[in-house]
This record gives structure tokens, C-alpha cells and sequence, in this order.
């Protein structure tokens, strides 16, 4: 990945897009030295949305064997109250 101040991607701005979209390449806008966005092609966004989706997939999958595993008497449910007594918050 490719790390650029913002004020020199305003004067390149036409220049480092075609590196995006047709080289692939990813560039980290940076202020005062620290990263602040990122571009990247649609290519790599949409398989980030994709991968979003997929871990937003196994996140209910989780829930619901969790539910499950509750309702069978496998898990025990803890009151939040005791778990921040138990934790001294």
C-alpha cells in the first residue's frame, strides 16, 4: 500500500485514481502523518462488502446455536448484574 499526504493527492488526484482502477494499487491518505482513509478499487470494495456480509452471516449462525445451546440447558445465562459484581464494575 501506498502512503500519500492529502495535500499531495489534491495535486495528483487524476494520476493516483488511474493507479487505482487500473494498476489495482491501494493508496492511504494520511494527515499530519497518520492514516486517515484509504482508496481502493471497486474491485477489492466489493469483496470487502462481500466478506462484511459472510461475517455477518456466521455472527446470526453463532446467535442462533447460542439460543440453542441455552434453551437445551447445555449453556447457563448469567445476569449481568452478577457479571459486573463478579468483575468489580
Amino acid at each position: 500500500m501506498v502512503h500519500m499526504p492529502v495535500s499531495e493527492f489534491k495535486n495528483e488526484i487524476a494520476e493516483t485514481l488511474n493507479r487505482v482502477v487500473y494498476a489495482g494499487e491501494r493508496v492511504s491518505l494520511q494527515r499530519h502523518g497518520k492514516d486517515v482513509a484509504a482508496l481502493v478499487s471497486m474491485k477489492d470494495m466489493e469483496f470487502l462488502e462481500e466478506l462484511e456480509c459472510l461475517e455477518d452471516e456466521q455472527d446470526v449462525k453463532d446467535a442462533i446455536n447460542a439460543l440453542k445451546e441455552i434453551k437445551s440447558g447445555k449453556d447457563k445465562v448469567v445476569p449481568w448484574d452478577e457479571v459486573k459484581k463478579k468483575f468489580g464494575l
